[in-house]
């Protein structure tokens, strides 16, 4: 699903979002998710856009009704955490899985996904979990989908791998609730450039989660990272690495949900957003430097990917 869905939210007043932070105060994935709502409260007033924080104990003390109010409810609430060895008792945890749930989005930042998912409420939805849990993951993977994305929307489910990304998340939210306008407002004050999509991947995932593990195909992968410009074939890949084509694909489906021709695609499609969100090369060019030698194959796979084609890519830069 789109977050421009969240859209729908905008002409909501108050705008009304609920933080619960069960980790640091000082973490990076509380803070870069905080302070740009914070930012965006104070520009558009409470009357407008109401920010709350908590803590897990004082979401067990409200009082009953506080999350709906006489005239709306919450429309976005998240749990955040940046510690997955942190546990909440069983009361508490059952507690804050039942308040956030009651707002039109809900969902978790951090290790505040993999709680979630723990708690059951994440059955079937995609999920954006920090790499460095994917060790934990072995009780969920038949209760969440897990994906290697920076954040996710699915269906009413908001999560977020947590980190720096929390900042790009924050700033997503910020656009799609509050407009361009204020957020490129707030990402000149944190003298942010450039905001990353919610597809974009986890890069250092891969090796953390499987280079141990599963060499091959930590180096299948590598050899598609590097070899952009004039792409292998599957049966170039497989030979390098040691392995049978259907070896290949079979780690590839295991473990990555993907066949080894699609995820060098996307990892090609990835690299030729980048170039041109952030070069002057030529559309044509750009198509050439990650391996597309035909300009319609190129705008076709593009569009495919991310819904609109490298042009109208390359035109939200220069209207940013």
């Amino acid at each position: 699903m789109s977050f421009a869905n969240l859209s729908t939210l905008a002409s909501q007043r108050p705008l009304r979002v609920l933080l619960v932070n069960a980790g640091e105060a000082d973490a990076l994935t509380w803070a870069g998710l905080v302070q740009p709502l914070r930012m965006a409260a104070a520009m558009l007033g409470r009357d407008a856009f109401q920010l709350d924080t908590m803590t897990p104990a004082q979401v067990m003390l409200a009082q009953p009704g506080w999350d709906t109010g006489a005239h709306t409810g919450l429309h976005i609430a998240l749990l955040v955490a940046d510690e997955a060895d942190r546990t909440m008792a069983p009361d508490l945890a059952r507690a804050v899985t039942e308040r956030i749930r009651t707002a039109r989005y809900w969902g978790g930042v951090g290790a505040g996904v993999l709680w979630l998912a723990l708690a059951g409420v994440l059955a079937g939805v995609r999920v954006a979990l920090p790499w460095a849990l994917y060790g934990d993951t072995e009780s969920i993977t038949d209760r969440a989908i897990l994906t290697q994305h920076l954040f996710e929307l699915d269906g009413r489910h908001l999560s977020c791998c947590g980190g720096a990304a929390s900042i790009d998340f924050a700033l997503t939210l910020v656009e799609q609730l509050c407009g361009v306008n204020v957020q490129a407002t707030i990402k000149e004050k944190l003298c942010i450039e450039r905001v990353r999509s919610h597809d974009e991947r986890q890069r250092i995932a891969l090796q953390a989660r499987f280079g141990a593990l599963q060499p091959r195909l930590s180096e299948a992968v590598t050899l598609m990272e590097t070899n952009i410009e004039e792409p292998l074939s599957t049966d170039d890949i497989a030979n390098l690495v040691g392995l049978s084509r259907r070896q290949l694909e079979r780690l590839f489906k295991q473990y990555l949900d993907s066949l080894p021709s699609r995820y060098y695609l996307e990892l090609r499609l990835q690299r030729a957003r980048q170039l041109l969100l952030e070069t002057n090369h030529s559309i044509v060019q750009v198509g050439l430097m990650c391996g597309f030698s035909s300009g319609s194959h190129f705008s076709t796979a593009f569009g495919a990917l991310f819904g609109n084609t490298p042009r109208e890519e390359r035109q939200r830069k220069l209207a940013s």
